[in-house]
């Protein structure tokens, strides 16, 4: 784990203090939930100091609210983003009566492994991403995959390659 240097409290403070409310009124618009604003306004904060270019960025910003903006709307995103896949997995296995019986600790696998792939394929390309999953997730074929995003054969042929290479790259960083 590469170690970084410490955010100077004093940074994250004055960030914190001067826009905290103005950030949670604006989670708040977004969302119409003032329960889920506060955890996003957390998650915001947290993805910053997380962030290994928090610390100079922190020094040199001139709109602090833009970039508080940038990082909660990605967060928000990331939120609904999973809560997309998470769906979807649901309707999958109401449809799949055989299982309905898994285990919560499966299902809690079963999603962790979702979000791995999810993750995963973002650095593969929209298209790329949209056809592995219509291949994977509802069966279609590359001709119908073909018709649907509006592309050649060859382009769905290609997407799959490189998102299925990206899948198997997961499948070896696990290997022990």
């Amino acid at each position: 784990m590469p170690w970084h240097e410490p955010i100077p409290r004093s940074d994250l403070d004055r960030l914190y203090r001067n826009h905290n409310l103005w950030l949670q009124g604006w989670l708040r618009r977004q969302t119409e939930c003032p329960q889920l604003a506060a955890d996003l306004m957390q998650d915001t904060y947290l993805r910053i100091l997380a962030s290994s270019s928090a610390l100079a960025l922190l020094r040199e910003l001139r709109e602090p609210r833009n970039y508080l903006t940038t990082v909660a709307r990605r967060v928000l995103f990331d939120r609904l983003r999973r809560q997309r896949l998470e769906r979807a997995y649901l309707e999958a296995l109401a449809i799949r009566p055989e299982y309905q019986a898994i285990s919560t600790e499966e299902r809690v696998l079963i999603l962790d492994r979702l979000r791995e792939i999810d993750r995963l394929l973002d650095g593969c390309g929209a298209r790329a991403k949209q056809a592995f999953l219509m291949a994977q997730c509802l069966g279609m074929s590359y001709v119908e995959i073909a018709q649907r995003l509006g592309v050649s054969l060859s382009s769905v042929k290609k997407y799959m390659v490189k998102a299925t290479e990206r899948c198997l790259l997961l499948e070896f960083d696990e290997q022990p």
